[in-house]
């Protein structure tokens, strides 16, 4: 069994606390000393007391998500002998109340957009089968109630740079 940690620090630096009007930036820490700031969404939480400049959780999630797909794709488009150039994706999550009526990321679309050497491309079908297999494998995908959608764009690439 594999254990993940982050650690996630706030201080309070002397501002009021018991109105509400305090600080929501603070900072995560990850192995290997990255440092990211951090703060609630400024679509929550209103600046000054939210820093739109930091990552939010709600953009980590879909973040997460998006990143579980990209290495499991990368890794199965190398499998079947495709040479992917470029990997990009603009995730999009959706934050809504769910069935319970609670606030939730209730749906997450990924639009990645792949550009392959032209020789080593596949046609419109099999990327399709290698998004769904590198969906079927993210484990992240399967952590959450929320649904994921992918909606790839294929690019391809002439000649190697």
């Amino acid at each position: 069994m594999d254990h993940y940690r982050a650690t996630i620090a706030w201080v309070r630096n002397g501002a009021a606390f018991t109105d509400h009007r305090y600080s929501r930036s603070h900072h995560w820490y990850f192995d290997g000393g990255v440092k990211v700031p951090a703060s609630a969404s400024p679509e929550v939480v209103p600046v000054p007391l939210s820093n739109a400049a930091a990552v939010d959780p709600e953009e980590a999630f879909v973040a997460s998500l998006s990143s579980c797909h990209m290495l499991w794709f990368l890794s199965i488009a190398a499998s079947h002998g495709f040479v992917v150039e470029d990997y990009r994706d603009t995730a999009e999550g959706v934050l809504d109340e769910d069935e319970s009526g609670r606030t939730a990321i209730t749906e997450v679309t990924l639009r990645p957009e792949v550009s392959y050497l032209n020789s080593a491309a596949p046609e419109a079908r099999e990327d399709t089968e290698l998004h769904e297999k590198a969906h079927d494998n993210c484990f992240i995908a399967h952590s959450v109630r929320t649904v994921v959608h992918v909606e790839p764009t294929i690019i391809k690439v002439d000649a190697e740079p």
